[in-house]
């Protein structure tokens, strides 16, 4: 197992087409920078889900998963599950987050991903960011679209479980759904541990990587 470090990081941006997709599928990571750096800035856009009680759950969400950062949060009010038929709203906010942050580090959704939503954000964050770090994260759902990850950031046990209880207490909305439990959150978490000779882990995959090796 080969361990890259991607030096320091000062800006991060964190993106998700629904909110609770951030959180879900890179929690733990989150945490584990803010906490060891805690004037991070975090520049996180959500396509969809402003003006209600979804927007109130991820700004909670998020100020508790990003403890100390400097943390920029903007929630949109675009349609959830209609994403691609709102590529150019889509497109123009994705425009606007790249002319405000130069990160080290972008979260962005895969773009394997079974869900339209999620793909079509994969798909510009790649493109806006063509010269960053773009990890994209996994999310366990009905679909079965799990994949095989480039790339694992680990997480201790303790971080493991902050992240889930952070998700049982912060989405009260999404507590009914049978997949959003505590066994398929570490399940999965615990499977990628595996991978990577840890506990826990996050899982994600790495379209394409410039490295520099020299002195």
């Amino acid at each position: 197992m080969i361990r890259l470090g991607a030096g320091r990081l000062d800006r991060i941006v964190a993106v998700g087409a629904h909110c609770d997709d951030i959180a879900i599928g890179a929690g733990g990571t989150l945490l584990t920078m803010c906490l060891a750096r805690p004037d991070l800035r975090v520049d996180a856009l959500v396509l969809s889900g402003g003006g209600g009680e979804r927007e109130r759950e991820e700004r909670a969400a998020l100020a508790a998963f990003c403890p100390g950062a400097d943390l920029r949060l903007t929630v949109l009010k675009l349609p959830d599950g209609r994403l691609p038929t709102h590529w150019d709203e889509a497109k123009t906010a994705v425009e606007e987050l790249r002319a405000r942050t130069e990160p080290d580090l972008v979260l962005a959704p895969r773009t394997e991903d079974a869900h339209q939503d999620h793909r079509v954000l994969a798909k510009l964050m790649t493109t806006a960011f063509r010269d960053h770090l773009v990890l994209g994260y996994e999310i366990v759902k009905w679909d079965g679209d799990l994949g095989r990850p480039t790339a694992y950031q680990p997480l201790s046990p303790d971080t493991a479980e902050h992240k889930v209880r952070l998700l049982q207490e912060h989405y009260p909305s999404q507590r009914h759904r049978p997949w959003y439990d505590r066994e398929a959150f570490l399940g999965l978490a615990r499977i990628r541990g595996i991978e990577c000779h840890a506990r826990y882990a996050e899982a994600f995959a790495a379209t394409k990587l410039t490295l520099d090796l020299g002195e």
